[in-house]
């Protein structure tokens, strides 16, 4: 087993992902939470970029989910596999985080409501106020968009997907949903289940009979 050809092949989109990293771990490091969102909420009030993330949001939602891990399943019973593999990991570890390890940290609409600060808000949209670290959606849209990049062998679709996964978890802060350490951390989980299962399922090329459709692999 090798990283090479893994890097090679992704090395557009991880170099995307780690500028991405890069430019947000300064502020994280030199600012508090409650800055940074307060500075990246004057996009909000646009009403065509408000739309926008209002629904590519649901990119990370669990129901969409589903509907993307069956499409993909259908597809390829690898890919789908790999894919609901690792999804269900970076969910799970979600949701260990934010019910038992960070149960504590609250999200922007508690914050910024009990200190009176003003902030603008998407409407239409409903607000939470615990359970703020990580992000599940960031986590799970990453870990479902990822395996689509790392399967994918079009340069265009690679970049698509991940557009899709980072659009979802920067929706997560234009929404007031989450802080931006939370999507950081959240788009770290998903990815790294990604690149787990690609040397479990695709790499490794266990049980060479699922390189099929679901529709194909019934009817042998």
């Amino acid at each position: 087993m090798t990283l090479k050809p893994f890097l090679y092949s992704n090395r557009w989109i991880l170099l995307c992902y780690a500028l991405l990293l890069a430019s947000a771990l300064p502020f994280l490091l030199l600012f508090d939470k409650v800055s940074i969102h307060s500075n990246m909420n004057v996009l909000v009030g646009n009403k065509l970029i408000d739309s926008f993330f209002y629904y590519v949001t649901y990119f990370g939602d669990g129901a969409m989910a589903g509907f993307m891990l069956l499409a993909i399943l259908l597809t390829n019973i690898r890919n789908g596999l790999y894919a609901t593999t690792a999804f269900l990991c970076a969910t799970l570890t979600s949701i260990l985080l934010k019910e038992v390890f960070y149960d504590e940290i609250n999200r922007p609409h508690f914050v910024f409501g009990y200190f009176h600060i003003p902030i603008r808000y998407v409407e239409g949209v409903k607000h939470y106020i615990h359970n703020s670290f990580p992000s599940g959606h960031s986590t799970q849209a990453f870990a479902i968009f990822m395996s689509l990049v790392f399967t994918s062998r079009s340069t265009t679709n690679k970049f698509i997907f991940f557009a899709l996964a980072a659009l979802t978890a920067y929706s997560r802060v234009h929404l007031s949903q989450h802080w931006l350490v939370d999507i950081v951390a959240g788009s770290l989980i998903g990815f790294g289940y990604s690149v787990v299962f690609y040397f479990v399922f695709i790499r490794e090329k266990i049980l060479p009979t699922l390189d099929v459709s679901l529709f194909s692999y019934k009817r042998r």
